[in-house]
This record gives structure tokens, C-alpha cells and sequence, in this order.
């Protein structure tokens, strides 16, 4: 409940350094006087009271001199502030009681009273709480009063304390604090404590007063802890990464990390749980142990353990008889393991680096050579469990790596590449097969395309993934002469003594990720594979060559791990509005059973807009597939912004949650958002990803604006004055190159964009290697039509639109020249256009405070070009006069 008055007081300046907390306290240094809206906060939610008591000694003196004080009673935190999430009913528990959250209403003074003051020998403590709603970024002031002493919070920052104490006939003391909070809700608490002998009443009063130019109802409060989603919900709290199951189908291995705010700190542990109980066997929290996996039998776990100067260390810890082994000590320069089928012996890798004569000048011996790391070479060795043998495999000048141990145990599958500059994609792979009795080597395939080898439990086939082009034309299917995309990957049976390839994804439209062949049933392959925007595990009966679909309930799978003893698997996903979680399978009749999902606490209270599909059909006839994500509370009487979101870049846009650019933080934000999946993209058959082969944007930026066309029409709820649109790396390029070619966008804005084809294709760590796939034998001096006039550099002078380049300082994907030149002529041609370099980041923004910066930066832009609404930008981004 709200009640509103005006009032005078003053104005705050603007502050210059620029900040990233949801709510920023303000310097009070300039100041004028302006008319304000003010809110009187009459509902509060109440927890406790609480007797505090002064601790043993009090009356001592400590170290600096001083005995414990009443005032100092106030300073500790009795219930740490995760556990309180005031909700009405809600149960706190402190010493040996339960507390719940209560409602209570203001007197008509104002005043909220947190309990009666006839307990005049107990020193009482209680917690006041609100949520302050605000529909745009706004700045505010918060005065509280009361006699007592308080502390107030918001959304866990402590931001102000009252420690003086006014007596029965005096007037309340009150404090201001001048608050920017940015769009969403804030918790405001008030911890307010009562000291004995005191005689004034325990009584606060706090409202809000609202800068002059906030619109009206823009900031509310109220006892709701329903919430959108904000940035903190994104970054902040306990996640799944990954999961794995014992080969007995017993026992789960379970990967976790934690971020905590405000500076972003991580810890990442792993756990052992029961898979039918569900109960913790075992926790290595705190643990610097790594890279852990399950021994190929049983369930036994091996890890890896790091010692600085003295190396690297694998040890095995058996669950079954409860003991744990050295079996590798004290390893330089150790790179991975992998365990024989057996569980025999491992194979492990080292890597050697040159020693380099010269820091000062450097001779490249090729393309590869800017990469830091390609000097460095990995070999490989054996090392055998029961005796501690250890052989080494490989030598020379060439990285061999291990693809797979054969199911007896007597061969390893491995590779060499090296450059190949003659012809795409400018590397040659040597695919090779070693006898480890004998350390004969034959060669199975040369090739120019690369593939990730596994064997059959036959012994005598190789499973293959890669390229449609791997085996020739045995693995392409499109239509006419046009060359296939080399991302769209195949999988394949290969024998190697007759050279027969069966390619068994041919008329499988989903683009192949991972491959598991069951040790449970021999003639089943598991794939995870993309299928358009979802992720999913397909089965493949060899007997009968079909693929079924494994039910499993969420949009996109991120990974997934067999038994091996029986028809079970485990893995995490997550979906459109479902955040990541493990669960179990069992293959055989379907049943999925939760094994963990630690971010529902966080998303308990938060309110997700509605999603749907929508499709249209482009000027060839070819349906692109697309989703809209609305605004949390979406009323389609209304005029909404909308922001056009897409990749293009050959991988699709999934389902998934979050990540980089999360559709419902934008929504969350007030905008429809729209999020179109152009031609080119894998997943949807080999005519479709060939689109991208070539084209360099221009199918794709006429699909954005075509389906941003129709999608107008559709939808009369969409203002289309204030359409935006976002993308990145080759989304990027595609946001430069739309404002070329249309003046549709109200705003646009690009990360780490390519602005000049050549540019990038000559100076980025893998342009020429992702050209040879886009651009496939086309080059600047071939193609020059490819290669400038579809490049937004040479076309500056066509934009119009406002336009946000984004960039990380030390990006060697797309090097932030891309930006700096597309600015440079933009600022020339008198354009609107801002440049913002992140500092130390490179492709991705992967710095916890300066992730919430720039997609604070983001939101920003979008407000003053979307919203008409510049404060938070020029908040962020003032003029300096420089």
C-alpha cells in the first residue's frame, strides 16, 4: 500500500565513476532543489523480535581500549541474510525457535511498530522488510525515522546505520540515502534493535522520494517477493555443470561450481551421491583434486592432483573396499589420461615446448604459429597400473593424440595433423593405428578433413564423426553442386581393412555432437546431436538403421554418460525458462528420475514471461524458425519495444537457459524479443547449413529483415518505431552489416563484429580456418565482391541506425580492430555510433563484474534509443568534455 505526497528537498548530481550494483548510493555533493514524489511505505513484512544479549565480558576492555556497548549489539549479523527472503508465512529459525514473517500495517503517523517497548530490561532485535518495484531505471531517495538504532538494506548491501538513540520527548532521528536502482525489484530491509532502559517506543517510518522526470507509478513497493529476472539470478548461486555414472550404474558423479557476489568469487567441488537413494557417498569440497573420472570397472573414481614445481600426480579411490592409490607420481609438463577398457593401464600424455632462443624476434613457420600454445607438443605413454611400468609411445616433432584404447587392449587409435596450405581447410590428418606389444603403426587414412575416431565392440570398425566431405562425396547430401558445411558433422561406420564407409547419418537431419557406442548393448549407438534449436540423445539400432528420439523431458541436453553394467544414463540440461539440472534415465522403459537442480531456490520467486514459436516463410520458401519471448505480465492491448536477436553463424541459436545473451533477461527488461533462426544453420539437413557456405550475410541479413517484417504485421502490440537488434561474433558482423542494408532498427548493437571480411580473415587467431568453411575457396583476390561489398566497412557511408560496438580489448577470435575501424569511419561520416572497449576480456565477457557492466551497457542503450528513456546511459556514459 502506497500513499502519495509532494515534497521539497534535493537534487542529486550525477555521479562520474562509473558503477555496476543494482542499487548505487549517491554523493550528495551538488545539490538544488526540485518537487518530488514521495511514497509512504505502509505495509511491512516483520521478523521476530529477538533478545540480544552483550557477550561474556563485556565489561572488559578489548584490544583497542573499549568495552562492549549497547550500540555494538547492533553490528552483528544474528541471521545471515540469505536465510531471511522475507515472505509472508515464511519460517526463519534462530537458536532453538522458529520465526515467521508476519504482515503489519503502518499507524496513521507512519509509523510501523516492530513491538511494544514493555520489555524495558531486554534488548530486542526485529527485521522490517519491503520490495521497491521499479518499471525503469530510476533514482530515488529513501529517508528512514525512528528513535531506535537501525541499519538499512538494500538487496543485501548494508547502505546506512543510525546508532544514536532519541529519548520518549524527543523527535525520532532519521537518516537519507540517495539510491539509483535499476529495472526490477529490491528488497529493502531494515534490521532495528532496542536497547533495555530505553523509553522511547520502537517505531520506524520510511518512505521514498522519486526524482522529478521518474513517470508516475514507475516505482512501487509492496510485501510481494514475486520478482523478474535480473543479472544476479543469471551469475549468482549454486549450478550443475556436468554429471557422470559409475560403470555399475550405481553411483553418480556430480560436478558443481557456486559464484557468490559481490566480486564473483568461485568454488568448484564434485560429489559422489547414491543413485537410487539419492544420499551423499562422497564429497571432494575444498579438495584440489581434478580432472576426475570413473575407472572403466566397478566403482572406483581416479583424479588428478597438482603439486607446482614437482608435477602432477593420478591417483584411484575405490568405494568398494574404501581405499585410495598413488599409481602416477610426481609428472612434468602431464596433460590427460584415459583408462584401457580393463582398467589395466592408462595412457597419459606430456607435452614438451621448444626452447626458444630469441624473446625479441620470431620467425613464423606458418598460420598456426600466432597461436601461443602451437609450439607446444603432447606425446604420448602407458603406464601399466599393476606393476607402475610406465613406457613412453610417441616421439618426434608432430603431437600425436589418443583417440581410443581397443576393447581388448592391445591397440590405441591416434592422430597427427599437420598444416596443409594447398588446400581447404589447410590442414591433412594422419589417422594411425599402434600395436602396444609390438609399437608397429599403421597408417588407416590421410585426410584433409578431421575425424574424432572410436571403436566398435567388435574391435574390428571404427565409429567416425566429422565433416560430410570426410569421406568424399560418401557422406554429402545436398542438392545441386554447392559444397557442404564442414560444421554440419556426420557420423560414420568405417573398416578400416576394406575402406568401407557406411554413412549412417546421411538422411539424419541433426547435426551430430557427441557419440557413445553401448558397452550395455552392443548394437546401440547413443548420439547427442542438434535437431534445429533443440539438443537431444538419439539411439541408433544398428540391426534395423533407425534413429529413435530418447524422451527426456528438457529442450536441450548439455551432456550425457551410459552405464555400462546396466540400461541407465544420466545427464544435465536445461530449457527456454527451465535453468540447468541432472537427471537420470532408464533406457529401457523411459522412467526420468531428478537427481539434482540446486538453482531452483534462486528462481523460487521469480516470474518468467510466456514463450512461443513462430515461424515464417522466407522468399524461397523455406519456413525459418523462430521464438518470441515476451515481457513478464504481457498485456497485447499495449505498444512494446522489440529487440531482434539472432547468430547466423552456422551453430543455431538453441533453447537452452541463459548464457550470454539470455532472451528472458531481455524480455525481463520490457521488451518483446524475438529470436529468428536463419538459413545456414546445422540441425536441419545439409541443404539447409550449405546456405551459409558462401554467402557471408546476405541470405541471412534479408531473412532478418523479412521476418522482422512480417513479424510487425503479425503482431499489432509491437511498436515499430522501436525495433533494436543485438548479435555477436558473426552476429556481430550480421548487426553491421543490416544497418547497410535497412533503416528498420530504431538501435542495434554489436559484439566483437566483423566489420571487413578480409580484415578478419587475414587477422583473427582462426579466420582463415573458419573462412575455409564460410568463404570455402574464396579468397580476397578471387572474390572481391564476397569479400568488400559484403563487408559493413566499405558501406559505412549506408548506416544510418544508432549503433553500439562492443569489444573485448584482447579478443584474438575477432581482434577489436574489427570495431575501432567500422567507429572510425562512422565517426567520420558524422554517424551515431559509441565504441566501448572491455577492458582484458577476450571474444567472451567472462570477468564477473565486468560481465554485469556490459550487460548493464546493453540494457542502457536500449532504454535511451527503445524507451526514450537516457538516464541510465548518460548515468553510465556522461559527457566529459574531454
Amino acid at each position: 500500500m502506497v500513499s502519495c505526497i509532494k515534497s521539497s528537498t534535493v537534487h542529486i548530481g550525477r555521479i562520474l565513476a562509473l558503477t555496476f550494483f543494482a542499487i548505487f548510493i549517491v554523493n550528495p555533493a551538488i545539490a538544488e532543489e526540485e518537487e518530488k514524489q514521495t511514497l509512504l511505505i505502509e505495509k511491512w513484512l516483520l521478523l521476530g523480535k529477538f533478545e540480544v544479549m552483550p557477550p561474556a565480558f563485556s565489561l572488559q576492555k578489548n584490544i583497542e581500549g573499549e568495552v562492549f556497548k549497547n550500540t555494538n549489539l547492533l553490528d552483528y549479523n544474528y541471521i545471515h541474510f540469505d536465510q531471511l527472503s522475507p515472505e509472508e508465512d515464511k519460517e526463519v529459525k534462530w537458536k532453538a525457535g522458529t520465526y515467521k514473517w508476519e504482515t503489519i500495517k503502518t499507524a496513521k503517523s507512519g509509523f510501523a511498530f516492530p513491538g511494544k517497548n514493555n520489555n524495558k530490561d531486554k534488548n530486542e532485535l526485529a527485521y522490517l522488510a519491503t520490495y521497491i518495484n521499479a518499471d525503469q531505471w530510476s533514482k530515488v531517495t529513501l529517508e528512514v525515522s525512528s528513535p531506535q538504532m537501525f541499519e538499512v538494506y538494500i538487496d543485501g548491501k548494508k547502505i546506512k546505520t543510525k546508532k544514536s538513540i532519541e529519548d520518549a520527548e524527543g523527535s525520532p532521528g532519521d537518516v537519507e540515502v540517495d539510491l539509483k536502482l535499476k529495472r526490477g525489484k529490491h528488497l529493502l530491509m531494515i534490521k532495528t534493535l532496542k536497547t533495555k532502559n530505553n523509553s522511547a517506543d520502537w517505531m520506524v517510518k520510511a518512505n521514498l522520494k522519486i526524482n522529478d522526470g521518474v513517470p508516475e507509478k514507475a516505482v512501487s513497493v509492496g510485501i510481494s517477493p514475486t520478482k523478474t529476472f535480473n543479472i544476479e539470478h543469471l551469475l549468482n548461486g549454486e549450478f550443475i555443470n556436468n554429471v557422470s555414472i559409475s560403470p555399475d550404474g550405481r553411483l553418480v558423479l556430480l560436478n558443481f561450481s557456486e559464484v557468490t557476489p559481490p566480486d564473483g568469487d568461485k568454488k568448484s567441488w564434485s560429489e559422489v551421491r547414491n543413485l537410487e537413494t539419492g544420499k551423499l557417498f562422497h564429497s571432494f569440497r575444498g579438495s584440489k583434486m581434478h580432472n576426475i573420472k570413473w575407472l572403466p570397472i566397478g566403482s572406483a573414481l581416479s583424479l588428478e592432483t597438482s603439486n607446482g614445481d614437482k608435477g602432477s600426480s593420478v591417483w584411484v579411490y575405490d568405494f568398494k573396499e574404501m581405499i585410495q592409490k598413488k599409481i602416477l607420481k610426481n609428472i612434468n609438463d602431464f596433460g590427460s589420461f584415459t583408462w584401457s577398457p580393463d582398467g589395466a593401464f592408462i595412457i597419459y600424455t606430456i607435452s614438451e615446448d621448444p626452447d626458444d632462443k630469441s624473446d625479441n624476434l620470431k620467425r613464423y613457420e606458418g598460420m598456426p604459429d600466432r597461436w601461443p600454445w602451437w609450439r607446444s607438443r603432447s606425446f604420448l605413454y602407458k603406464m601399466d597400473v599393476f606393476s607402475g611400468a610406465t613406457e613412453r609411445l610417441t616421439y618426434g616433432h608432430v603431437s600425436t593424440n589418443l583417440h581410443d584404447i581397443s576393447p581388448d587392449g592391445t591397440k590405441i587409435l591416434f592422430s597427427q595433423s599437420l598444416p596443409n596450405f594447398t588446400e581447404r581447410p589447410f590442414s591433412k590428418q594422419f589417422l594411425m593405428e599402434m600395436d602396444l606389444l609390438t609399437y608397429v603403426v599403421d597408417t588407416l587414412w590421410e585426410k584433409n578433413f578431421s575425424g574424432q575416431c572410436q571403436y566398435a565392440p567388435d574391435g574390428e570398425h571404427l565409429l567416425v564423426t566429422g565433416s560430410p566431405a570426410l569421406f568424399g562425396k560418401t557422406g554429402i547430401n545436398v542438392t545441386g553442386n554447392v559444397i557442404p558445411n564442414d560444421y554440419d558433422t556426420q557420423a560414420y561406420i568405417f573398416d578400416p581393412d576394406t575402406d568401407d564407409v557406411d554413412p549412417i547419418t546421411f538422411n539424419f537431419n541433426p547435426s551430430i555432437n557427441s557419440a557413445s557406442w553401448s558397452k550395455y548393448d552392443d548394437n546401440t549407438i547413443y548420439f547427442l546431436a542438434g535437431d534445429k534449436t533443440y539438443r537431444r540423445i538419439f539411439s541408433y539400432d544398428l540391426n534395423t538403421r533407425y534413429f529413435s528420439e530418447i524422451k527426456t523431458g528438457i529442450d536441450v541436453v548439455n551432456s550425457f554418460s551410459l552405464a555400462k553394467s546396466l540400461p541407465i544414463a544420466v545427464f544435465t540440461g536445461s530449457g527456454i525458462s527451465t535453468p540447468k539440472y541432472a537427471a537420470a534415465i532408464n533406457l529401457s522403459d523411459g522412467e526420468i528420475t531428478t537427481i539434482c537442480n540446486p538453482r531452483w531456490q534462486t528462481y523460487n520467486n521469480v516470474e518468467f514471461g510466456e514463450t512461443e514459436e513462430w515461424v515464417f516463410t522466407n522468399k524461397n520458401g523455406v519456413d525459418i524458425d523462430g521464438r518470441i519471448y515476451y515481457p513478464p505480465n504481457f498485456d497485447k492491448k499495449k505498444k512494446y519495444p522489440l529487440i531482434v536477436y539472432y547468430y547466423g553463424g552456422t551453430s543455431p541459436t538453441e533453447r537452452s537457459f541463459g548464457g550470454r545473451y539470455p532472451k528472458n533477461l531481455f524480455a525481463s527488461q520490457g521488451y518483446v524479443v524475438y529470436n529468428l533462426q536463419p538459413s545456414g544453420a546445422t540441425g536441419y539437413g545439409q541443404d539447409f547449413s550449405a546456405a551459409h557456405v558462401n554467402n557471408w550475410g546476405i541470405t541471412v541479413t534479408d531473412e532478418i529483415i523479412d521476418g522482422t517484417k512480417q513479424f510487425l504485421d503479425a503482431h499489432d502490440f509491437i511498436n515499430a518505431d522501436k525495433i533494436g537488434c543485438i548479435g555477436a561474433s558473426y552476429g556481430g558482423f550480421l548487426t553491421m552489416l543490416l544497418q547497410t542494408r535497412t533503416n528498420i532498427f530504431a538501435a542495434a548493437i554489436s559484439h566483437a563484429g566483423i566489420s571487413s571480411i578480409s580484415s578478419y580473415w587475414g587477422e583473427g587467431y582462426w579466420g582463415y580456418l573458419y573462412s575455409s568453411v564460410a568463404s570455402a575457396n574464396s579468397f580476397p583476390w578471387n572474390n572481391k565482391k564476397l569479400y568488400i561489398d559484403q563487408s559493413a566497412l566499405f558501406n559505412a557511408d549506408k548506416i544510418n541506425t544508432p549503433l553500439l560496438l562492443l569489444h573485448g580489448s584482447d579478443d584474438t577470435n575477432v581482434p577489436p580492430g574489427e570495431s575501432i575501424q567500422l567507429y572510425t569511419a562512422l565517426k567520420l561520416l558524422d554517424k551515431p555510433v559509441e565504441y566501448i572497449e572491455i577492458k582484458g576480456q577476450n571474444h567472451q565477457i567472462l570477468d564477473y563484474k565486468k560481465r554485469i557492466e556490459w550487460q548493464n551497457t546493453i540494457f542502457a542503450w536500449f532504454d535511451k534509443w527503445l524507451k526514450d528513456q537516457p538516464d541510465w546511459w548518460n548515468e553510465m556514459y556522461p559527457d566529459r568534455n574531454l
